[in-house]
């Protein structure tokens, strides 16, 4: 057990997902950085955005959300859905075990634990707030920072599916901040954006 001070505990949590994450082979930034070190950041700053009270347990779960992802590459399982559904389920069960492995070292009890890993895993999407936030977080994380470079890839209706699913998943807090990023985007993006929107409302009618 730990002998940190309750108070200290969450930033030794924060700090050695921290360190785990800098084994990351993909750099990004300037000077470079690990790419999931740099994500983790952003993940718990849209949670202080978004949920500025957050619980212990929610401010690990978003820290740690893709903690050593590069671990369980996406190449080691069949390139097709199931496979796609396995790697996904693959990687919820390692992250939310490294992430019981932290807090326990930290000194976090078994119901901080166990809390935290039912979020990392969003096992009641929808339904339990702090599994919403995570994901809140995550999908704005990637209209903030991914969806420039993703759209820049690919074609337009390519684009609107992925917003579109993107923004089913999010709450109607994670819309409005979304919604706020939007005028800040090129032209092309900001009709794709709408366009997205539109066939989201119409995926959920």
């Amino acid at each position: 057990m730990s002998d940190l001070r309750p108070e200290d505990r969450l930033a030794a949590a924060y700090a050695a997902i921290d360190r785990a994450n800098a084994d990351d082979p993909t750099l990004a930034g300037d000077p470079p950085r690990p790419y999931a070190v740099i994500y983790g950041e952003r993940m718990t700053a849209w949670l202080e955005r978004l949920v500025p009270d957050a619980s212990d347990a929610l401010r690990i779960a978003v820290r740690g959300q893709h903690i050593r992802r590069f671990d369980r590459p996406r190449s080691e399982f069949p390139m097709d859905k199931p496979g796609y559904f396995a790697w996904r389920n693959r990687l919820k069960d390692h992250h939310a075990d490294l992430i019981a492995g932290i807090m326990t070292e930290v000194g976090y009890g078994e119901d901080d634990v166990s809390r935290a890993r039912s979020i990392v895993r969003k096992e009641r999407l929808k339904r339990d707030p702090d599994a919403q936030a995570l994901e809140d977080c995550a999908c704005l994380v990637f209209l903030e920072q991914e969806f420039a470079p993703f759209a820049a890839r690919h074609e337009d209706d390519k684009i609107v599916d992925i917003v579109a699913k993107t923004w089913i998943k999010m709450s109607a807090a994670g819309h409005a901040a979304a919604v706020a990023m939007v005028p800040a985007l090129p032209e092309r993006l900001q009709r794709l954006v709408g366009q997205a929107v539109a066939a989201a409302g119409a995926r959920r009618d």
